[in-house]
């Protein structure tokens, strides 16, 4: 059941651009590479000079081929390449080779989590295209400069059904995506470089009325910016209908600073860019045989892997979804599990500490300064009983850290620091006696049925022991000695 904003329901889909991680443009031999000059990387293909013609990249459309089994769609036999013509300095030719009537990918799912919950998204299509090139604002007053490296990047264009109805949702749907790129190594991901854009369309509706006017938020390129842009956007509209003023079909962009999106152009339809099959480009043909090669080569997929992690770990299906939410995370929990650490108590380790330091950092998992196989050895100590669950905490904060010198040595760690357990019954009994003989009221008050001065007379005993008594050792003890 949609949520409700100020008694409008929303209405989201989303076209994000997927730059595919070939090593060459979609129609040139130029190369991809990121951060070079500006026009070192722009062939005599992508700058349309007369004579030249477009050759189709095999690679982008093995990527293509791989993200449409993923999502269970249909692969089409036979696609064809359109021209869409428009004029705008970053674009040479005056159109952009892209899909149209028959895209290379039709249809397909996109599970994803939001509130706890598995969320299934609709694809609509996904085709093959080329990007433009970047207008450049820098430098002399009143002059832009144009970089065409980028013209004939290849990209693969992802289209859902306008079926999210909240930010949070569309947000939850985005790194659902953004996983899932990465995952079958299709797409580096990399937001500020412009490897994964979101555009996203929003319209909003009174409950039960046909869809709204949707507006086209552009080149949204990090999650924090998608909320804030949808979330805006969404108010804008409403307040717009409830003064009285129609929306107008719009491309809009997002301002960081301001938190407002602003007009950029009205929205095209389909029929202003005059779509028509480019002549310099053959039906691309996509045989059985070819398909099943590029299926032969994939990866395990996140749905199947979180099946393997409950049935062979005995993980829960909420534990193996967190697991299995990147392919880095689940490359991490393997070696950790891999390396000695009960399978439970590596997934714990992962949802808890190890993601609190990696969210309140902003860094990723396979930039941990404690890789898997020192977690490994962490959560051995816990199992051997060298160190208490407390300890444990203390010592990955110190691993994290590298403290005193310690070069990421859990045993170094844990003897500079003290944290040892304390092992030895006899020393560990008379500390309870100590405890007992100063805390009569606490043990009168538990004779008599009060649970909760048990507690304070472990709290007591940890507390003498410095915390290095073993817990479970104390309860056992206290027991036996209050009997």
């Amino acid at each position: 059941m949609s949520t409700l904003i100020r008694g409008y329901e929303v209405v989201i889909g989303f076209e994000t651009h997927t730059q595919l991680s070939t090593a060459s443009k979609i129609f040139s031999g130029a190369s991809t590479e990121f951060g070079a000059l500006p026009n070192t990387q722009a062939s005599a293909v992508d700058l349309a000079l007369p004579g030249t013609l477009p050759v189709l990249n095999r690679g982008a459309v093995e990527r293509a081929i791989r993200l449409g089994l993923a999502v269970n769609a249909t692969i089409a036999p036979l696609s064809i390449f359109a021209r869409k013509n428009y004029f705008y300095p970053d674009l040479p030719k005056g159109y952009q080779i892209s899909q149209y009537e028959i895209p290379v990918v039709q249809g397909g799912v996109v599970p994803f989590m939001h509130k706890g919950e598995l969320r299934k998204l609709n694809l609509t299509r996904a085709h093959l295209e080329e990007d433009a090139g970047k207008s450049v604002h820098e430098g002399h007053a009143n002059m832009s400069g144009i970089d065409l490296n980028r013209a004939g990047t290849p990209l693969l264009e992802i289209v859902t059904e306008p079926d999210m109805r909240s930010s949070t949702e569309a947000v939850d749907y985005a790194k659902a995506l953004h996983a899932l790129v990465q995952w079958l190594d299709i797409c580096d991901g990399n937001m500020q470089e412009g490897s994964f854009r979101c555009d996203a369309n929003v319209s909003v509706r009174r409950p039960g009325q046909p869809f709204g006017t949707r507006r086209e938020i552009k080149n949204l390129n990090s999650f924090r910016h998608l909320q804030q842009a949808i979330d805006y956007e969404i108010n804008w509209q409403i307040d717009e209908l409830e003064d009285g003023r129609a929306i107008i079909q719009a491309t809009v962009l997002f301002d960081p600073d301001t938190g407002e999106t602003r007009m950029m152009r009205t929205k095209e339809d389909a029929q202003d860019y005059r779509y028509f099959p480019d002549p310099d480009l053959p039906p691309l043909v996509i045989s059985r045989e070819w398909v099943e090669e590029v299926r032969g080569q994939m990866p395990e997929l996140p749905g199947a892997m979180a099946e393997r992690f409950q049935h062979a770990d005995g993980l829960a299906p909420a534990d193996a979804a967190s697991m299995t939410q990147s392919l880095a995370t689940a490359r991490y929990y393997e070696a950790a599990r891999d390396a000695g650490a009960p399978a439970k108590l590596a997934a714990n380790w992962v949802m808890g500490e190890l993601s609190r330091r990696l969210n309140s950092e902003d860094i990723e998992i396979l930039d941990a300064p404690v890789d898997a196989a020192l977690l490994a050895a962490l959560i051995r100590r816990i199992q051997d009983g060298t160190i208490s669950n407390n300890a444990a905490r203390q010592v990955f904060d110190a691993l994290w850290t590298r403290e005193k010198g310690t070069a990421g040595n859990v045993d170094a760690v844990i003897d500079t620091l003290g944290l040892k357990q304390m092992n030895d019954s006899g020393e560990l009994e008379s500390i309870i006696d100590g405890v007992l003989a100063a805390n009569q009221k606490s043990v009168d008050e538990f004779r008599a049925g009060k649970d909760k001065a048990f507690q304070a007379l472990v709290g007591q005993a940890m507390k003498a022991s410095k915390g290095k008594a073993n817990p479970a050792q104390v309860n056992e003890m206290l027991k036996k000695k209050l009997a």
